[in-house]
């Protein structure tokens, strides 16, 4: 069991970076949830997030959770700030398990995003200096420039990056797309579909619906997205 570790940056009182009416902490935490979710399709792995609300655990906090946890990798999303434009990571100086990593997940998130790569970098911060194991912070645009805000405000785009991390640690840790049960019923989402809608369609809960298929608190679902059922 690969447990992965996601660390939505900033959060609560700390908004992050701001610009373009956007908040950091805001775009960090879609990011992540959708990562969750995309990664309960694999088998095998088990993911922990440092927030699933508007909340601001300390860092302090965030790394002894996936400490004590045993996390085998840390994934800490943020958005740039700063004058620059395009996307970029992190890893510890010198850490060579992080930077092959770095290497791979990297490489798949520039595949997906129409952003400039800035490439692959380290730095002495304290969620990679401080996490038990390989850790890698991700850069996912310049909130302050007006072509990446542009590309952030779009669901189209945090869907291609969340996509980007999930299909580098899928290639990162050999991970393997989740069998169908034969006693599992499973459906592709519709326009117009709720989560409520299919819980009444299949005679099952919307509790059950929403645990199975790993959805946030909003019971977020997406056109084409496979759905848990039964």
């Amino acid at each position: 069991m690969v447990r992965i570790f996601i660390d939505a940056g900033h959060g609560g009182k700390d908004s992050g970076a701001v610009g373009n009416g956007l908040l950091e902490k805001d775009l960090t935490l879609r990011i992540a949830k959708r990562v969750k979710q995309l990664l309960a399709a694999y088998e095998n792995v088990e993911v922990k997030m440092s927030r699933t609300k508007d909340t601001y655990p300390s860092l302090l906090e965030r790394t002894k959770a996936a400490n004590v946890w045993g996390a085998d990798f840390f994934l800490s999303i943020h958005i740039n700030a700063g004058g620059g434009v395009g996307y970029e990571d992190f890893v510890y100086p010198g850490s060579s398990k992080s930077i092959a990593y770095q290497n791979v997940i990297h490489s798949e998130i520039v595949k997906q995003i129409d952003m400039k790569d800035r490439g692959k970098k380290q730095g002495n911060l304290h969620v990679l200096r401080e996490s038990n194991m390989p850790a890698i912070l991700t850069e996912c645009g310049f909130i302050d420039n007006k072509d990446d805000a542009a590309k952030l405000k779009g669901e189209d785009f945090i869907e291609a990056i969340a996509k980007g991390h999930v299909n580098g640690l899928v290639k990162a840790f050999d991970l393997k797309e989740q069998k169908d049960d034969e006693d599992c019923e499973y459906c592709i989402v519709l326009k117009g579909d709720t989560v409520s809608k299919l819980a009444k369609k299949y005679d099952t809960t919307i509790a059950k619906i929403k645990s199975w298929n790993q959805l946030d608190d909003k019971y977020t679902i997406r056109i084409d997205q496979k759905l848990r059922v039964k």
